[in-house]
């Protein structure tokens, strides 16, 4: 799985304040795709299609 498309490390702290607003969009949809898939549920499977989604999104350029 490839979160990021031709990802290049940046230094800074322009980059940095990017790179944690995405950091917590994706924390954002992992618990979000957690909380409608898992409400009652503990099977492993339900955490990686919730991971799956996530990654889905962010490769299709939805976050």
């Amino acid at each position: 799985i490839t979160a990021f498309k031709n990802c290049k490390q940046s230094i800074g702290k322009f980059f940095t304040v990017g790179i944690e607003g995405n950091n917590c969009k994706i924390r954002h949809r992992i618990r979000r795709g957690f909380r409608r898939s898992c409400n009652f549920s503990k099977k492993i499977e339900n955490h990686f299609k919730a991971f799956d989604l996530t990654f889905f999104y962010i490769n299709n350029g939805f976050i």
